[in-house]
């Protein structure tokens, strides 16, 4: 997947969260509207799309308050000392993680911050099966693979459990002994 075609489906997102596009292109780079294909070339082929994706707007309506999000966090290892002085390494499976948070964006502004590539982080929290190719500044091209998180398999409806014993009628034997 090349760079414009993950900014197309990353704008597409946040626009269906309410984020008005147009908008903050015109208001935030001051260049003139021609369409939304050539604003998204022009984000990309300049590397504006740093600006966009850390725009406070951008991020709240990217990530919106109260919906879920499922990313894949990959797999790790590290070493612990037990209780009885030997060092084990501990080996972490990759896993699917959900997320609900009231200020969500805010915290992904900081994380991306923090990452390597703002597009790569991006894209963890996006359900796409394309790889995204990285342009180097030599001209040639790198692609980078990512995995998406995997499909959720819905659940079973539960069954209602017959009941196996009959409901007894009478008073049990304990409460018809005297007291004493």
């Amino acid at each position: 997947m090349t760079r414009l075609e993950l900014l197309t489906i990353v704008v597409g997102r946040a626009r269906s969260n309410g984020f008005e596009f147009r908008r903050w292109y015109t208001a935030r780079l001051n260049v003139p509207w021609i369409s939304a294909k050539a604003a998204l070339q022009l984000l990309e082929s300049q590397r504006r799309y740093y600006a966009l994706l850390f725009s406070h707007e951008f991020a709240q309506s990217f990530w919106k308050p109260g919906i879920e999000i499922t990313f894949e966090i990959p797999g790790s290892s590290f070493q612990r000392r037990r209780a009885d002085g030997t060092i084990v390494t501990v080996e972490r499976k990759p896993f699917i993680k959900r997320s609900t948070r009231p200020e969500a964006w805010k915290y992904h502004l900081k994380e991306m911050a923090l990452a390597e590539e703002p597009l790569r982080y991006i894209r963890k929290y996006l359900a796409v099966e394309d790889e995204l190719e990285e342009d180097m500044a030599a001209g040639s091209s790198e692609t980078v693979e990512l995995r998406s998180p995997k499909p959720r398999v819905p659940k079973r409806p539960r069954r209602e459990k017959p009941i196996v014993r009959p409901l007894p009628t009478d008073m049990p034997e304990f409460l018809r002994r005297p007291y004493r």
